[in-house]
């Protein structure tokens, strides 16, 4: 007989989505201007380039080899997220204070390095938080209503970051938000915040000194065996399928994300849509917009139908918008576009956090959610930089295209990538869904 699905408890949704809140508003406010203010010290386009590529780096090498390892050994969640936002709001005090000194000694371009290996360094031990985010997201979820908690949460998440992003532009001030450290302040207090609420959430999750996923596991230990699967066959079916898994998702964030800075590019062409600031603003919004509503209403949806289903039809429509990119005639369809964009780009994130969820054993769950994370922290930068950009150069500088047909053939390609993950998940990730018994 199964049993019916826990609930989450108002008390928890507020207490996660509140920080979720407050990280994701943080975000928005630092890190939207950030690429402006690194070009304005440095003047070349490739090293503000490897700021996205090397944060990256960092926190995936964090994630894998030492945090993934400690939250499964010690069993530990809300733990590596209050010392990791306590952590990271004091490095960023230390990043502000030594890009000011070298600034004030007139070595604005060592000042602009030091913030991109501070930032780099500060996000290997912030990486702790993003562990223990994902595992106790999973931990306090079941399949049947994982996918609902998640879209929720990304929702929250979403309105954050267009709170961070409103009041970045006002808090920029043509650098001086950064330069005068405004901004730095401003986001250690947010960090500060989280730490604290985080850490009074924690005491509506662990109402005794045995941990959350200890009674998790206690629980799985409990269930009717499978009689035509042995545990030693199940974990190793899933750990496979979770491997074939991130090779697919490999494969489609690449494609799905390669072509972002190219399609920012693409809509100033002045032989193509000439999009004015206001008319970018717009088209980026509809992005946005697109993904909150996906947030909402894909995480039910991943529940009753499946996750599968929910994936491959965010991927139709990520592979069918990226081809749509280089031929749509006007800004208000191009808007229309991207807003579909954003819908397939939440729904992956939303269903495929689910599913993996639903793979990963849970004595496993900090090790190998921190793959997970290492293959979707790829959108943040390598994309552009391995990929979208490259391909664009060559064909405008060596093989001389005109830019739109460069750009366009760009689209083309990320298209295809997402069609190829498309299959490799189709022909080899099953369907594993736990049952409650």
């Amino acid at each position: 007989m199964r049993l019916a699905s826990p609930k989450i408890g108002k008390g928890t949704l507020l207490g996660l989505g509140s920080f979720e809140f407050m990280t994701f508003m943080r975000r928005g406010v630092f890190y939207t201007f950030m690429i402006y203010y690194l070009y304005d010290l440095l003047g070349q386009v490739t090293i503000v380039a490897l700021f996205g590529t090397l944060t990256m780096v960092a926190s995936s090498l964090g994630q894998n080899f030492l945090w993934g390892k400690i939250a499964d050994r010690y069993k530990l969640r809300t733990q590596l997220i209050v010392i990791g936002e306590i952590a990271a709001g004091i490095a960023y005090i230390l990043v502000f204070l030594l890009q000011k000194s070298l600034i004030d000694v007139g070595e604005g371009a060592l000042a602009g390095i030091a913030i991109i290996f501070g930032l780099s360094i500060l996000e290997f031990f912030w990486s702790m938080s993003d562990v223990g985010w994902a595992a106790l997201v999973a931990d306090i979820t079941t399949v049947e209503i994982r996918g609902a908690f998640i879209g929720s949460i990304n929702f929250i998440s979403s309105l954050g970051r267009m709170t961070g992003v409103l009041f970045s532009g006002f808090l920029y001030m043509g650098g001086l938000g950064f330069r005068q450290g405004t901004i730095f302040y401003i986001v250690t207090a947010m960090l500060f915040a989280g730490a604290t609420i985080m850490y009074m959430a924690s005491r509506a999750l662990m109402k005794s000194k045995t941990t959350l996923l200890y009674k998790i596991e206690k629980k799985e230990e409990t269930k009717l065996p499978d009689k035509t699967q042995t545990p030693a066959d199940s974990h190793s079916s899933k750990t496979r399928a979770f491997t074939w898994f991130l090779i697919a998702l490999i494969i489609i964030v690449l494609g799905q994300t390669a072509a972002n800075q190219v399609f920012l590019l693409f809509l100033k062409l002045p032989g193509g849509l000439n999009a004015t600031d206001e008319q970018v603003s717009l088209i980026v919004s509809a992005f946005t917009l697109g993904g909150m509503t996906a947030s909402i209403l894909v995480g039910r949806l991943a529940d009753k139908i499946g996750r599968h289903k929910v994936i491959l039809t965010g991927l139709v429509l990520a592979a069918a918008t990226l081809l749509a990119f280089g031929i749509v005639p006007n800004i208000g369809l191009m808007a229309l576009a991207y807003g579909i964009n954003g819908v397939s780009f939440m729904t992956l994130q939303t269903a495929s956090f689910a599913l993996a969820g639903d793979i990963i054993p849970a004595a496993k769950r900090g090790r190998l959610l921190s793959r997970y994370n290492a293959v979707m922290a790829l959108s943040w930068g390598p994309a552009g930089l391995l990929i979208g950009g490259p391909l664009a150069d060559i064909q405008t500088g060596i093989l001389g295209f005109p830019k739109q047909a460069a750009y366009t053939n760009a689209f083309l390609t990320a298209a295809l990538l997402v069609v190829a993950g498309a299959f490799v998940f189709m022909l080899k990730v099953r369907d594993f869904r736990q049952e409650s018994r």
